[in-house]
C-alpha cells in the first residue's frame, strides 16, 4: 500500500469519526443530557484537536520523507534545477567551441 494511500485512508477515517461525533452530540442534546451550547462547544474542542492531531501528523509525516529521501541520497528539485543550469551553460560552450572549430 503507498504511502499516499495510507494517508488518504487515515484522513477518510478521521472524517468518519468527526461526523460519528456530530451525530452522538446532537442525539445528546436532542436527548437533553447536553444543551446546544454544550454540544457545540464540545463539537469544537475535539475539531481543533483534530486538527492539531492532523498537523502534527503532517510535520511527522514530511519529517519522515525528508529524512528517508536524504537517506536514499536523492536529489532535491533545488540541486536538479542547479544541475540543468550548468548543462545549459556547458552545452552553449560546447556549441561555441564546435562552431570555433568548424570555421578553422
Amino acid at each position: 500500500m503507498a504511502l499516499s494511500e495510507i494517508f488518504q485512508k487515515t484522513l477518510l477515517a478521521g472524517l468518519g469519526i468527526q461526523e460519528k461525533l456530530g451525530e452522538l452530540i446532537d442525539e445528546l442534546v436532542k436527548k437533553g443530557e447536553l444543551s446546544e451550547a454544550q454540544g457545540k462547544k464540545l463539537f469544537k474542542e475535539w475539531s481543533d484537536k483534530a486538527g492539531k492531531a492532523k498537523g502534527d501528523f503532517d510535520k511527522n509525516l514530511n519529517e519522515l520523507i525528508e529524512k528517508s529521501i536524504k537517506k536514499l541520497n536523492v536529489p532535491t528539485k533545488k540541486e536538479m534545477d542547479e544541475l540543468g543550469k550548468k548543462l545549459q551553460s556547458l552545452s552553449k560552450k560546447v556549441d561555441k567551441l564546435e562552431k570555433a572549430l568548424a570555421k578553422d
